[in-house]
């Protein structure tokens, strides 16, 4: 079975399970070259699986005759790769925490281009964004795609040499999405929205102002016709939404493939490209998902709500982020990650069959950290936390691990439980009830050691301050006479924790689950059965 023969082959797609397109396909291919509505830059494995996936849907239905056209501004041999062999089809493998998948064929993407501004591409992007119908431009690219600063927070070289040298042939995609946007102007100044779809807080914002940083430098440089940065400035003309968006979608996994192949599915290649990215003609995801989008679409949209897509204010998507972050996933990962590092598990899933570990989130997340959740009305926390304990975590399917998560530690911790810290001061509550965040916190000064609960040394996952904060515990040994005064160094730290643990009155508890931690070989695991049973 291949991906470019499925309309010859249903038959054998479908005797294996597999969902097929159920609209005519060529049809919608021409009427969406014809009159775009909706064109996505990033062409990676989020979009296949998640827009590009609620897109089929609607198609299946009959209640949209459009499909989407996908731009890639960084990775061009994506397009090569991965897109135009396959007559821009793709496989989706919906991973369940059941154990069983669903396979479908997704057929939404109706042109594929590469945002080479040397390329035939990019002249047909031009005409994409010169038609009045477009209605909106969507982005996942990785929050790093619209930065135009270095680690120093000035603007990088490439950024630097973009707006200084290069005029309107930029390097950077906000760049090169800035001069499409001019096109746009030129063409009538027709209204659309710029939405980002990344895992990023206050995304729109993001991509608002590396836009207008391009084009308020080009007007200062007469480069463009005055009136443009006006137009992108216009809430009438051109939209910024914020969005939350939520679901994993790991690199290609072998057991999916083989699970395919054993299917007879034969486009089942791993691609890595020059780039170093990672994927294939199929996409293998977690079956829960979240999109939440804020409503101001000036030249109209799609009725994705009839997917799934949750439109609201501003505020309220903003509350939704903040129950994620705060609340019901972002803070129980980090809890695994720590403490997952230091019992020798890789995989986040196999954490989901320790009891302790389970406990630990489960109380930490419905009993200490709900009082204060920032509840959005739309969705209930409370639901989206039971989808995380009992769908997504213990996914068998998702390789994710708690070594990834623990990457940059000490910049998660002060968003993942400060600003519940913060809420249980805001509201006058008793920081004495809250145990288990206490844990994972003391849990950290361990994690720095490096020592796992054997007593064997583990590598660490990167982290910016992780040199310095580790000089916290040096010289700590498991059942030795450590100098515990130097936590207080660590634990009244506002930037690394949001607060002094100190004046909230933690910290002092927080130094005695820190020396019950170091007291010998197996003292995690009993500390967890003593504070978690």
């Amino acid at each position: 079975m291949k991906l470019t023969q499925y309309a010859q082959q249903a038959d054998a797609f479908r005797a294996k399970g597999y969902e097929l397109p159920a609209y005519d396909r060529e049809a919608m291919i021409e009427r969406t070259k014809k009159n775009p509505n909706w064109i996505h830059f990033g062409a990676g494995n989020i979009f296949r699986a998640f827009p590009a996936a609620f897109l089929e849907e609607m198609l299946n239905k009959g209640l949209t005759d459009r499909g989407v056209i996908v731009a890639e501004g960084f990775d061009y041999e994506i397009i090569d790769k991965a897109y135009r062999p396959y007559d821009n089809l793709s496989l989706l493998a919906v991973l369940k925490a059941d154990g069983t998948v669903t396979k479908k064929v997704i057929g939404s993407v109706a042109e594929s281009l590469k945002g080479d501004m040397e390329s035939a591409d990019f002249d047909r992007l031009k005409e994409i964004f010169r038609a009045p119908g477009l209605q909106m431009v969507t982005f996942t690219i990785t929050e790093k795609g619209y930065s135009l600063k270095g680690a120093d927070g000035n603007l990088s070289g490439v950024a630097a040499g973009d707006l200084n040298e290069r005029g309107l042939k930029p390097v950077l995609i906000m760049g090169k999405v800035a001069v499409l946007l001019y096109e746009r102007f030129l063409a009538g100044a027709y209204p659309v929205a710029m939405s980002s779809m990344d895992n990023c807080s206050h995304n729109g914002d993001k991509l608002k102002d590396a836009i207008l940083t391009y084009a308020k430098t080009w007007e200062e440089q007469g480069i463009v016709k005055k009136g443009f940065v006006d137009y992108l400035s216009d809430p009438g003309k051109v939209t910024f939404p914020w969005s939350m968006i939520d679901k994993i979608t790991p690199r290609p996994d072998d057991a999916v493939r083989g699970m395919l192949e054993a299917d007879g599915f034969e486009d089942t290649d791993l691609i890595i490209t020059s780039r170093n990215t990672y994927t294939a003609p199929f996409v293998n995801a977690e079956e829960t998902q979240y999109l939440a989008v804020e409503d101001t679409f000036p030249n109209g949209r799609p009725a994705f709500e009839n997917a799934g897509v949750m439109y609201a204010d501003r505020e309220t998507v903003d509350k939704i982020e903040k129950m994620k972050v705060c609340t019901c996933l972002n803070p129980l990962h980090t809890a695994l990650a720590i403490y997952g590092c230091m019992l020798g598990y890789t995989k986040i899933s196999e954490e989901m069959k320790d009891k302790e570990l389970v406990n630990l989130i489960t109380k930490m997340g419905y009993v200490e950290a709900m009082p204060v959740v920032v509840d959005p009305g739309i969705i209930k926390p409370a639901d989206f936390i039971n989808d995380v304990l009992t769908k997504r975590l213990p996914n068998p399917f998702m390789p994710d691990a708690p070594q990834r998560i623990a990457t940059d530690t000490s910049q998660k911790l002060p968003i993942r439980f400060g600003e519940t810290l913060k809420a249980y001061g805001a509201k006058g509550l008793d920081y004495s009830k809250l145990t288990l965040i206490p844990l994972v916190l003391a849990g950290y000064a361990r994690y720095l050691s490096g020592i796992d609960d054997e007593g064997n040394a583990f590598e660490q996952s990167s982290d910016p301050m992780l040199a310095e904060l580790k000089k916290t515990v040096a010289g700590y040994t498991l059942g030795g006479d450590n100098d515990y005064s130097t936590l207080r160094s660590l634990y009244e730290r506002a930037d690394v924790f949001a607060v002094n643990l100190y004046e909230t009155g933690l910290g002092d508890r927080i130094e005695q689950m820190v020396r019950e931690l170091y007291a010998g070989k197996g003292a995690i695991r009993n500390t967890l059965r003593k504070y978690c049973d």
